[in-house]
């Protein structure tokens, strides 16, 4: 999934939407997101989705406001309104905060035809509201979450999931695994591909010329020196003196249970945690309703925001649209650091 190359133009920035969940918070802050009519002067929004399940959704929360410019292929989108591409005909009944199979069917569909769009270069980047994991799979889509699924499309075996706000990027080696199958995934081999990885989205996506990486440990403690597990001397330790080898300014492995609870994380510009809720619970401590979920390693760019479909406010009204408005901004400016770091080093290449 490698976007073709169009010609160079100053229009705005497209932003590809996926719905999500329906009977979660998707599309409340989608639409709080763009209630905001400043939105449109950094982007122009394309939401997949339909129009009637939109205004169902409206009314069910009191929102008269706000409208979508209805349109059936992105190549249409009205660079000053909030779009919506029609993608299915048939009427969807909204059951806030419950698990519903035609959720997950509309789900997917949001999803496959903005992921089709981005590889034709109909929309920049890419932006997914939250999914439920469980009612979304099928035969179409049969994978732990966002991130495997898009890795498939782009047909790359390594992307790494970085949760970031502002100055904190945190990373993990292992993705969406069960608890019980984390160490047997953890080998030399990806911990020196997600350190690449990160080293290279953090150079190109976020424009650090030489950026320091912190590696976490698997065991309490690190292991103690092999006292509390081996993976640390046998696994983590000799993947990190490699990546030094090559030039990566990466340290560690640090105990995870103190790391966040100094200052001294603030010292690296990029984290890499061994699995899931290493990484993530400390983070959503500190950053929750404010981060962002970016899909590194890839030829696109998809950011979300970091919460799910919280069914318990579904429907409230009472959902922050911080951290999908933060998506929004972060996609833009990654696509856009992206493009520059391009140019940048092909210029340079020019005169040498």
């Amino acid at each position: 999934m490698h976007p073709k190359k169009t010609q160079k133009s100053n229009r705005k920035i497209r932003v590809g939407i996926s719905i999500g969940d329906y009977n979660g918070i998707g599309l409340e802050v989608i639409i709080k997101t763009f209630s905001d009519a400043r939105m449109m002067d950094v982007c122009t929004p394309i939401v997949y989705g339909n129009l009637n399940l939109v205004n169902a959704y409206k009314k069910s929360l009191n929102v008269s406001d706000f409208s979508f410019f209805s349109i059936k292929d992105a190549a249409q989108a009205n660079p000053k309104k909030a779009n919506l591409v029609e993608v299915w005909d048939d009427d969807a009944i909204i059951t806030f905060g419950e698990s519903k199979s035609d959720a997950g069917q509309k789900s997917f569909l949001s999803l496959e035809a903005a992921t089709k769009d981005l590889a034709s270069n109909k929309i920049d980047v890419l932006v997914t509201a939250p999914i439920n994991k469980n009612n979304i799979q099928s035969e179409d889509f049969s994978f732990p979450g966002h991130t495997e699924y898009l890795a498939n499309y782009a047909n790359e075996d390594f992307p790494l999931m970085i949760l970031t706000h502002g100055e904190l990027r945190v990373g993990t080696i292992t993705g969406h695994v069960a608890i019980k199958d984390v160490a047997s995934q953890i080998t030399e081999e990806v911990i020196l591909k997600k350190i690449e990885v990160m080293h290279k989205t953090l150079q190109q996506d976020f424009s650090i010329a030489h950026p320091k990486i912190a590696v976490l440990g698997l065991n309490p403690h690190s292991g103690d020196n092999g006292t509390i597990g081996s993976e640390e001397k046998e696994v983590i330790i000799p993947a990190l003196k490699k990546a030094e080898k090559k030039g990566t300014l990466v340290f560690g492995p640090f105990a995870a249970d103190g790391f966040f609870g100094s200052p001294g994380y603030k010292n690296f510009d990029g984290i890499l945690a061994m699995y899931h809720d290493q990484g993530l619970a400390p983070f959503k401590t500190i950053s929750f309703d404010e981060g962002v979920n970016f899909t590194s390693g890839l030829p696109i760019v998809r950011t979300s925001p970091d919460h799910g479909t919280a069914y318990d406010i579904a429907g409230l009204g009472i959902a922050s649209a911080s951290s999908f408005r933060n998506a929004v901004f972060s996609a833009i400016d990654i696509f856009k650091n992206r493009k520059l770091n391009k140019t940048l080093i092909e210029n340079a290449l020019s005169k040498a």
